[in-house]
């Protein structure tokens, strides 16, 4: 059974006030067409789950968030997000903190329907001083040692952005990292997946090993082609980061960019990409 949808269709099933995980790390592999389309839809309140990067920047310049839930919020190559730091500094969203290795522990919890998960990470840091709602637990074993309990992080949905899938929603990544892009699809209620290219269930393979497909149809609501639907982040190996372009969303004139390549669908954001590239 076909499974492909098109991006403003997923945006078009989010409802406000719901908790959205997107996959991906950082400026990598970021499910950035279905993200704009959220932008140009009515949803907002969003409590928003991520490894941030530019995703959360642009939900938050919209106006669509009102928590964030993130280790981090980085661009790579530019540290902390520019979106992102405008709506902290202003008050605009609410943030939770986790360090990295907690936040996969809570994605662990929520893909196994467990309710929190314990874990040394954290110990020792201002994690818990920064989060006062942070439970621990001592081991009902012979060590008796105190651990930080971290709360499943469940979602709504979530969105991630694969190299290849087919139109059953099996989804294979095909550069140097999965990130977590697996455990966001179980710990969903729904999940889904964008990609580069729709292929057939049997051409899965001509490309990557079996390992490299990461996600099981069981877990995917619905299927997005969008062929550099990961831009202006990186989906190695189809293609690399586009720094000068990232450079311009975050310290170019914002009215101007916005103007000029969100303005529009994402047809009109993607030829926006090439006419810039063609100067």
């Amino acid at each position: 059974m076909s499974k492909e949808m098109t991006a403003d269709e997923v945006a078009g099933s989010l409802r406000s006030g719901m908790t959205i995980g997107i996959g991906g790390w950082g400026s990598r592999r970021k499910p950035m067409a279905l993200v704009r389309a959220i932008l140009r839809s009515s949803v907002t309140d969003l409590t928003v789950v991520s490894y941030g990067g530019p995703d959360v920047g642009l939900l938050c310049a919209y106006g669509k968030v009102r928590r964030v839930v993130a280790p981090f919020v980085t661009m790579d190559s530019i540290p902390l997000e520019p979106r992102f730091r405008i709506a902290r500094q202003t008050g605009t969203v609410e943030f939770t903190e986790y360090d990295e290795g907690m936040f996969m522990f809570g994605l662990l919890a929520a893909a196994h329907r467990l309710p929190f998960l314990p874990t040394r990470a954290g110990l020792g840091s201002d994690v818990m001083r920064v989060n006062p709602d942070l439970r621990t637990v001592r081991s009902p074993y012979a060590d008796g040692e105190e651990l930080i309990a971290v709360p499943a992080l469940t979602m709504d949905v979530a969105l991630v952005h694969l190299n290849r899938a087919d139109r059953r929603g099996n989804a294979q990544y095909l550069g140097p990292d999965p990130y977590f892009d697996d455990l966001y699809a179980k710990a969903a209620d729904r999940c889904y997946v964008s990609c580069e290219r729709i292929v057939d269930t049997t051409d899965l393979l001509k490309e990557g090993p079996p390992q490299s497909l990461l996600i099981s149809r069981a877990f995917v609501a619905g299927v997005v082609e969008t062929p550099n639907g990961a831009h202006f982040t990186s989906c190695e190996p189809d293609y690399g980061r586009d720094e000068a372009f990232q450079r311009a969303y975050a310290t170019g004139d914002w009215d101007a960019f916005r103007a000029r390549y969100l303005s529009g669908d994402e047809a009109a954001y993607q030829e926006a990409v090439n006419e810039r590239g063609r100067q």
